[in-house]
């Protein structure tokens, strides 16, 4: 199949151009007008949208492109129907550009696939899957699934999966690139993986519930960044743990009103079953801290109020360390996938009051009420280190898109798996 040569440029388009135009097309060679400066990337993927919308299938970059304009056009252009159908300038930046590509393709088509099709077991496997494709030798793991999970004590995940049929799990992937079975572990990473999310008796909406085949991007996210990491060549040991599980309705399904009992000791009234995130979370995060490991980072499409406080562009970043949230916000700036911080302080914990457990999962207002993403965040802080050493919460506001945006196609994004893997070298 023919190719559609792609090129970028300073200068403005031919006069017969309407003014503001940065696309021009001429037979089998396209152009992009970088005419601000200021805003290259916008420019391109603005443009490799377009190119999108005008049908093209195949496209060659020629000419010179930095990495980051390569990629900026690979984010836009790639949609869920048209895959692996561009060719890189032949520079030195292919090897990385292929490992991105990698680990975004993975990433946006479990969080795109449909709810029917991945199970909370299925989701669980297709990670472990991919990581050993990338490197079997070092990849090892164990799980808990169903009625093991009340056995063990995981009971956040139990409950919220446990009025579906198909139950929930909890799986621990162990990369260990050292080969001595004692090694530290570096780092944890956890993922919410709730593979359909229908609110439980708090129900959502029909079109609240629409795009919630995505509520496991929080799990594809944190694997497509340790998968990014080792073809980055990561020599750490680092934990991936997985909460999955289906929130549904049936005869067995958890109910407000219930009090769930945790590993830790702290008791959780449950006011709200479409508050089910930080409820599988907390397992997954005091599984984490267990380890000894020196950085734990989660991530989660958490709450709704993320997404009114910074729109679908940006992640935001909760942690009790200051120093490492700082940190790890630089590496997003240096890895192009915007995030900003939000406020989490440890009085936060106390901002969902229960006069029948310690803490409820959220207030019983709609949305959790004023602050809710942090609040989510402040409950999460009560399963780490008592003072959130080591500890970032990423709730990710920009992991889809349900209607596309001038930047990029509809659906899932996969922007945080830079960030987290950069994380992952680098701390």
């Amino acid at each position: 199949m023919s190719r559609l040569s792609v090129s970028i440029t300073t200068q403005a388009p031919a006069d017969y151009y309407s003014a503001g135009t940065v696309l021009s097309v001429n037979g089998q060679t396209a152009q992009i007008h970088l005419v601000d400066p200021e805003n290259n990337l916008s420019i391109i993927q603005k443009s490799a949208r377009s190119l999108d919308s005008l049908g093209v299938m195949q496209v060659e970059l020629t000419g010179s492109w930095e990495i980051e304009q390569q990629w900026a056009f690979a984010q836009s252009f790639t949609t869920t129907k048209k895959q692996h159908h561009i060719q890189w300038c032949d520079d030195d930046n292919a090897i990385e550009l292929s490992h991105r590509y990698q680990a975004m393709i993975f990433t946006r088509n479990i969080t795109n696939a449909t709810p029917e099709d991945l199970s909370p077991e299925i989701l669980a496997n297709t990670c472990e899957d991919w990581l050993t494709s990338i490197d079997e030798k070092h990849i090892s793991s164990k799980r808990w699934v169903g009625e093991a999970l009340k056995e063990q004590g995981w009971m956040g995940i139990y409950h919220v999966g446990r009025g579906s049929t198909r139950p929930p799990v909890l799986i621990e992937i162990d990369y260990n690139p050292t080969g001595d079975s004692n090694a530290p572990i570096s780092a944890c990473l956890v993922g919410k993986g709730i593979t359909f999310d229908s609110g439980g008796y708090s129900i959502k909406s029909s079109e609240g519930m629409l795009s919630m085949k995505c509520d496991m991007g929080g799990a594809a996210t944190v694997t497509g960044a340790l998968g990014l990491a080792i073809l980055r060549g990561l020599d750490k040991r680092v934990k991936l743990f997985l909460c999955c599980a289906e929130n549904l309705i049936s005869g067995h399904a958890y109910k407000l009103g219930d009090v769930i009992t945790y590993k830790n000791g702290t008791t959780v009234e449950v006011v709200n079953t479409d508050a089910e995130g930080r409820l599988v979370l907390a397992d997954g995060l005091m599984a984490a801290t267990a380890t000894g490991a020196k950085l734990i980072i989660d991530a989660a499409t958490l709450t709704g109020a993320a997404m009114v406080a910074l729109g679908e562009e940006y992640n935001a970043f909760f942690s009790l360390d200051k120093a490492l949230q700082q940190r790890v916000l630089d590496y997003s700036a240096q890895e192009f996938e915007p995030s900003w911080c939000l406020p989490l302080e440890k009085w936060h914990q106390n901002k969902c009051p229960s006069a029948f457990a310690d803490t409820a999962n959220s207030k019983s207002q709609k949305g959790g009420g004023g602050g809710g993403a942090s609040n989510a965040a402040g409950f999460l802080s009560r399963f780490v280190n008592q003072e959130g050493k080591g500890w970032l919460h990423i709730d990710l506001a920009a992991a889809y898109n349900a209607g596309g945006t001038v930047h990029l196609p509809v659906g899932a994004t996969a922007q945080g798996i830079r960030t987290i893997a950069r994380a992952l070298l680098e701390e």
